[in-house]
This record gives structure tokens, sequence and C-alpha cells, in this order.
């Protein structure tokens, strides 16, 4: 079984380090019972904070780092636990953390039978690098500070889609795309089969094209032809992104790298021929810069049965 928390790279990372954190507190935690402590590792950084000094449930948060509720928690056990107590301030307003007698024993017992042996255990875990990966650790969380994690994903523009130019160990994929929506809304007529099981004889032979787009995580997810039809004619055709990448803006990325390649093949006219059920298609087609055209319709609208809409590239003006 493959193991996706670590597949997936820098994106998992918070939770990659969760898992690990987990890990080496579960080997943290049979050490501290086995130095006779009832307490949880995530109870010794409120332990350490308290070591010699009174604090509020606010400087507690301040010096572990940890969420208010987080703290309160762990406080309301250690109280159950007799280690420490909490007590009115001198002013009356904010409750104070303290150790107990026992409190102060369990962290005399930690630092003699538990923490030496737990970094010794860390250390040897990271072949003495523990200082470099303390200080990797530090520069992450200081610019945590600075910067929130979900502002730097939202400044970021990482590069999720990718085109790519035909070949015949995509001609599979060229098939299935391109059956999936045309089944799902019509019948696939006789020009559709021919084109759909030989494309490099129906399409790339004759001097048209086929482009696809892949999707980072989820591979080839759309496909796009420009079928040769004259000199210089081209037809955009079969295009189609798969179910379940629809929405992500797929189609009108590949939309744009067909036309361009339309544009350097010197495709005129560069036209497509669709049905009026495809709303969603001849919005986008619209919206890239094709216009309804008659001529089209006369010269080209017989080729489909299901035709009852034919469009134009007009490129727009400099």
């Amino acid at each position: 079984m493959n193991d996706v928390i670590r597949e997936m790279g820098a994106g998992f990372l918070g939770s990659r380090l969760k898992r690990l954190g987990e890990r080496m507190q579960a080997g943290a935690a049979c050490v501290i019972t086995g130095a006779g402590l009832e307490v949880q590792p995530a109870h010794m950084p409120l332990l350490v904070a308290l070591d010699g000094q009174e604090l509020t449930i606010g400087q507690l948060v301040q010096a572990v780092g940890i969420s208010q509720p987080g703290v309160t928690r762990g406080v309301g056990q250690l109280i159950g636990m007799g280690l420490v107590r909490s007590e009115t301030g001198s002013d009356q307003r904010h409750r104070t953390i303290s150790l107990t007698n026992d409190g102060a024993a369990a962290i005399a017992r930690a630092k003699l039978f538990v923490w030496p042996q737990v970094t010794e255990a860390v250390d040897k875990l990271l072949g003495g690098r523990s200082d470099e990966l303390l200080a990797i650790v530090a520069d992450v969380e200081n610019a945590l500070a600075a910067t929130p994690l979900e502002e730097l994903a939202a400044q970021a523009r990482p590069e999720v889609l990718f085109i790519r130019d035909y070949s015949d160990d995509l001609a599979r994929e060229f098939q299935d795309i391109n059956a999936e929506w045309i089944s799902e809304m019509f019948s696939i007529e006789e020009t559709d089969r021919k084109t759909l099981e030989n494309p490099r004889a129906s399409i790339i032979d004759s001097g048209g094209a086929i482009l696809f787009v892949e999707a980072i995580g989820m591979g080839v997810v759309g496909t796009c032809a420009l079928h040769k039809t004259s000199a210089t004619g081209f037809e955009l055709t079969k295009m189609g992104v798969r179910k379940v990448a629809r929405g992500l803006k797929a189609g009108e990325f590949l939309l744009k790298a067909i036309i361009e390649k339309a544009h350097m093949l010197g495709a005129d006219p560069l036209y497509l021929l669709t049905n009026s059920r495809c709303a969603a298609a001849i919005h986008l087609y619209e919206k890239t810069g094709f216009q309804h055209d008659v001529a089209i319709m006369a010269d080209y609208g017989t080729r489909y049965a299901r035709c009852d809409v034919a469009m134009r590239y007009v490129r727009p003006e400099a």
C-alpha cells in the first residue's frame, strides 16, 4: 500500500508532521510511564512553563504556543491529577496557575528520567542533526508567524494545467474523453466513430492537430482537435473534458491553446459545429471569440445530424 501522505510532498507537510509528532509522542509516553509518571507528553510543556513560576491562562498560551481551549483543557486535567492548582490572583480579576508539591516532584522526576533519555533517542534518530532540524523548524515557525499559510496560499499561482501534443499512446484518452460526453448528450454517429477510433489517420495525417490538457494529480482530463477541411480551413472539433475535471477551467485553458495552435497552422477559417444543447460550451466559445455564422452552417453544417449551431472564430483586433 502506498504512503499517500508521503507521496503528496510539501502540500501534505502539516499532516506528515502531525503523524510524525504522534508517533514520537507515543514513544515518549512509554518513557514517561516507565518513569512512574501519570502525565501525557502534551502535559509536559505546561509543567515546564509553570516550573518555578505562576502564570495566567493567557500567559500559558503565549508560553507554549497552543490555543487557549487546549491550554484550558490541559490545565484542567493537571488539576484533576493534583499536579497544578488554580488560585485567584492578587487583583481578583485573573486566576493564576502554579505547580503543587506533587507537580514540582513530577518535574524533578521528568528532568532525571524522561527528558535526557528522549533527547538522546531523538538525536540518535536524526543522526546527530538535531540542531540542524530544530533550526529549520524555528525558521518555519517564524515565517508562519509573519505570514499565515492561508495568505501565502492566496498569493500562490502554481501551474496546475499543462498542454500536451498528440502521441499514439494518448489515442485511447482521445477516444474515451469524447465518447463520454457524446454518449451522455447524443448518440455516437458514424463520423464520430471514424475519428475517435483512429485519430492519427483522421486528424493528424491529414494536416490537423490534437491537443490534450493535463491536470496535476489527475492526468489527462481533456482534449480537442483541429480537423483540416480545406487548404486553409480547420474545424475545431472533438473538444471534451472529463466529468471529474469540470469546473476547473481546464476547458477554457485548452480552448485558448487550440486557438493558438490554429493560428500557427494558418487556419482561415477556424470554425466549429455544435448543438444548442451544449449551452455551457457555446457560452465558452462566445467568450473566447467565436461568433455564430450562417455561411459556416451552409458550407459545413450537414456533416453532423445533430448540428444546429455553426460558429467562426474572429480574432480580436490588436
